[in-house]
């Protein structure tokens, strides 16, 4: 018996499982169900009080009323040869309001095909978008003119770019370019839509036509979201570590990456497309697991600013990434990294034995099994040791601690027993520090939050979350962008005085996201920013008035004035 209708498939199917006993797979299979859908099928089933399955669906309009009134206009107008966007303007002047898919619709039921492309001449006499000049650095030739550009903040970074010389990572690199936009212009392009937190490359067009922004690229125009978008697909991943690498060894002299402990942790960014590669992992903000691609961060804990990011990453990778972490680290300082702060998810027991014997000082957190639950509850009292946090603005200061030596894959190690630190269950506190007190190892590992921090300025400013794309590598470029954008607001907040521990959206929102008028002659590029609440902050930091050269602008010097 074939079922009539919906209701009549779910009724003969719930039957043929709960009456038959036939099993759930077949039942699915035979009725036309998932095996999932068929058993959330049957738990609704056997929730409801009171099953209906066959009354009358109730009365109503069986017809669209809006595409029936303007069905009649709708065939008139196609064959006019009005287009599906002029049909529903010609609707909406007659107050027949119908989008242009709903005009679609009505048409294809009609039996319209779609018409041809028309060219531009074809086309009724409107507003249209206008053609934009191609990006073209042979095109880039500064002429005396006085212009106002939206993205005045950006020159800001211009003094720090000359110092970081792109140029040199592009080709240190080996990322590609061509003759009209040189790998440098590129990276330099790409690199300010993070400074200037554009979410989507494709919002780079309400930019495009800003001369400003041109200017800072070093090109003609800036290039269109098409390029920008396509051309992070042809870097490698070994290129990004070797860009992340040559980014250290040119900002070695500013103090950013002191280098002496890093924070380090996995990120989800959710992907909300259907793709077969993408593999599902933890999104901690959506507590699910999701398809997503996996990133690792690493930060520099005193500089807070990120040093290493990879999103290369596999199921199963996870827990050695570590490893290519230190890896990277060593071949770019030419030492290890001598100390690591971690949760407990990031890697397993055999690999904290493994940094036990490569020396390297590392806290993390113990997963609380029952086994170790138990213990802590079966403690006496006077086991228990309280200290005093010297953290004024904590609000639980004086924590319960008992301390025990343990032996994990073969590495003795120091375990802490931590309560009332603000939370109901104990933390429980690994380290291979044989060397510092409680109090210093609770206080530092408190101090993980830093990478917390600046995960949620990167997801809100940096837009982290926001790179959906299929292709992993894409991804990591963004990664890489990210890493340099963020050390970059890290290097600026210290010449701006009570900024050096803002956060990055708070530095664009006061400082960078500011109009100015450009003033261009035959060898200076003067900015003069508008005047704004926080421009005193701006004239205290020493950069305005300091002429400084700019090699992508052909060695003209560039003046920042208010």
């Amino acid at each position: 018996m074939t079922p009539a209708s919906a209701k009549q498939r779910q009724y003969e199917a719930l039957r043929a499982f709960f009456v038959e006993g036939r099993p759930s797979r077949e039942v699915a299979r035979a009725f036309g169900y998932s095996t999932g859908s068929f058993q959330v099928l049957c738990h609704h089933f056997r929730r409801q009080t009171d099953p209906v399955f066959f009354v009358s669906p109730r009365p109503g309009p069986r017809d669209q009323p809006k595409k029936s009134a303007a069905r009649d206009l709708v065939v008139e107008l196609r064959k006019r040869n009005y287009s599906v966007y002029e049909i529903s303007e010609s609707l909406k002047e007659r107050q027949l309001s119908l989008s242009p898919t709903a005009v679609r619709e009505v048409l294809k039921v009609e039996g319209f095909a779609p018409l041809p492309r028309r060219a531009d001449e074809e086309r009724p006499d409107r507003a249209r978008a206008t053609i934009e000049a191609v990006a073209d650095v042979r095109r880039f030739a500064p002429i005396q003119q006085e212009f106002q550009t939206r993205c005045g903040g950006l020159f800001l970074f211009v003094p720090y770019l000359v110092r970081l010389s792109l140029e040199t990572l592009a080709k240190n690199a080996r990322l590609r370019g061509s003759k009209m936009i040189p790998a440098a212009h590129a990276l330099r392009a790409s690199l300010a839509l993070k400074l200037w937190s554009i979410e989507r490359k494709s919002h780079v067009m309400a930019l495009v036509a800003d001369q400003g922004l041109a200017l800072f690229a070093g090109l003609n125009v800036f290039p269109k979201k098409s390029y920008l978008s396509e051309y992070s697909s042809h870097i490698t991943h070994a290129q990004n570590t070797t860009l992340l690498g040559a980014y250290q060894h040119q900002i070695a002299g500013d103090a950013l990456l002191p280098g002496r402990s890093f924070n380090l942790d996995f990120h989800s960014v959710p992907y909300y497309g259907e793709h077969p590669v993408i593999e599902r992992h933890y999104v901690s903000m959506r507590s699910r697991r999701q398809s997503s691609i996996l990133t690792f961060l690493a930060q520099d804990a005193d500089g807070h600013a990120f040093c290493y990011a990879n999103a290369d990453l596999r199921k199963g990778e996870e827990a050695e990434e570590i490893f290519r972490f230190i890896a990277f680290w060593e071949k770019t300082h030419g030492e290890r990294p001598r100390h690591m702060v971690f949760d407990s998810q990031l890697t397993t027991y055999a690999n904290l034995a493994r940094l036990d014997q490569m020396g390297i000082t590392f806290m993390t957190l113990r997963r609380r099994s029952a086994a170790l639950l138990k213990e802590v509850m079966l403690l006496p009292r006077s086991a228990w040791r309280t200290l005093d946090l010297e953290v004024p603005a904590r609000k639980f200061r004086t924590p319960r601690v008992f301390e025990q030596t343990i032996t994990l894959a073969g590495a003795s190690l120091r375990q802490l027993f931590i309560q009332d630190l603000g939370h109901e269950e104990p933390t429980i506190l690994l380290t291979n520090d044989r060397k510092s007190t409680p109090t210093k190892l609770i206080t530092r590992y408190a101090q993980r939050m830093l990478i917390e921090n600046a995960l949620s300025d990167a997801v809100r400013f940096f837009h982290m979350d926001a790179l959906s794309s299929a292709v992993g590598l894409k991804v990591d470029f963004d990664m890489s962008l990210l890493v340099i954008a963020s050390g970059l607001y890290r290097l600026l907040a210290k010449t701006m005085r009570g900024y050096a521990d803002a956060q990055a959206r708070m530095i664009f929102r006061d400082l960078i996201d500011t109009p100015a008028t450009v003033v261009t002659t035959d060898h200076q590029v003067q900015v003069r920013f508008h005047r704004r609440a926080h421009l005193p902050i701006v004239l205290a930091s020493g950069l305005l008035n300091k002429p400084v050269t700019v090699p992508w602008w052909n060695d003209m010097q560039l003046v920042l004035t208010a």
